[in-house]
């Protein structure tokens, strides 16, 4: 079952004998471990029925015992083991024969970063058993940093400002969440969190180096935009990291391409492509496409698929030189075109 469906559900959850927190997102491992801790202990105070056992060096007769141990003041017993990979991995035949005759006074709760499907120990749990803690597609962090900001901080958070969030913050959404109520704290009575709060009161994280760079890209300021560049491969960014973020923008620029080409004026080709329609976000992406033109824009998706391959092996040049030429090629001025981009 995935985190997020869980923890939507407003029926509470059944009790499970084995629960399997798996996945790399912490913050819904500790969402959903909350849950699966009230769900069994009801109102009874955690304090004298849960014990947490870190996994690297922990045999499972400690386990077994205390999840045989009666609970004082509390309807089972919760039994937590945190980065259980290697318990798991080591006790396996025992965590088998375990879900066959569980103990009836306790809940395990096993927290790992993999639970492969096709073995016999997750052949063994229902579905409902299985949580996967994996944070959702980043595209999609923007809605669920709205729902999320009224649910759990009862603000509204606008689709523009949640998408300004994600691009500040990067897809941490433990890190989410804390900039969120940091917000909430910083608008005081405002029922509404806006684009203009975000953008003063969020730091700009390596995140943003990419939006920094299509800044001087579409100001005309190509010895920045390589400094800027330079800069973050310096403070130990990964070449491919500084693509993946650089090609998600540009994507977007391309496509506002395509969509100018095909007849649309300025103003709806960037809402197709679905650039936030927060003021400096439109003012920084109509300079993108009036410096790139349309020849550029034409060309993007290709050189884009073309770097692609080659930081995958495809081009013997060195990583960063790669994306340093992308930065160039965008950055100079570009030659007479006789179809300026952005015209109507």
């Amino acid at each position: 079952m995935d985190a997020l469906a869980f923890l939507d559900k407003t029926s509470k959850p059944k009790r499970q004998p084995v629960v399997v927190l798996a996945g790399d997102e912490d913050f819904l491992k500790r969402r959903a471990r909350d849950r699966v801790v009230s769900a069994a202990l009801g109102d009874a105070d955690p304090a004298f029925a849960v014990s947490v056992y870190p996994g690297d060096k922990l045999d499972f007769s400690t386990v077994r015992n205390d999840l045989d141990t009666l609970p004082f003041l509390s309807p089972c017993r919760v039994v937590v083991v945190e980065n259980a990979d290697t318990f798991v991995t080591a006790s396996r035949a025992k965590l088998e024969r375990y879900v066959e005759q569980p103990s009836a006074a306790g809940v395990l709760v096993l927290e790992v970063k993999a639970f492969p499907e096709t073995t016999k120990l997750a052949k063994a749990l229902p579905d409902a058993a299985k949580i996967a803690c994996k944070a959702p597609p980043e595209y999609k962090l923007p809605a669920w940093c709205s729902a999320w900001a009224k649910a759990a901080h009862g603000k509204a958070l606008s689709a523009d400002a949640a998408t300004l969030l994600v691009d500040r913050v990067g897809p941490a959404m433990g890190l989410l969440d804390q900039e969120i109520e940091k917000l909430t704290v910083a608008v005081g009575a405002k029922a509404a969190i806006t684009p203009e709060d975000v953008d003063a009161l969020v730091g700009r994280s390596k995140e943003a180096d990419v939006f920094r760079i299509l800044d001087a890209i579409g100001e005309g300021r190509p010895r920045d935009a390589l400094g800027l560049l330079g800069a973050a491969f310096a403070d130990g960014e990964d070449p491919m990291g500084v693509f993946a973020r650089l090609g998600a923008q540009l994507r977007k620029l391309a496509a506002v391409g395509r969509h100018l080409a095909d007849g649309l004026p300025l103003g709806p080709a960037l809402d197709a492509a679905g650039v936030p329609k927060w003021e400096k976000a439109r003012q920084a992406a109509e300079r993108q496409v009036r410096w790139l033109g349309r020849r550029r824009l034409d060309r993007l998706t290709e050189w884009l698929l073309e770097l692609d391959l080659g930081l995958k092996g495809g081009n013997l040049l060195p990583e960063r030189v790669q994306v340093e030429r992308l930065v160039v090629k965008l950055a100079r001025p570009r030659e007479a075109d006789p179809r300026p981009a952005g015209r109507g």
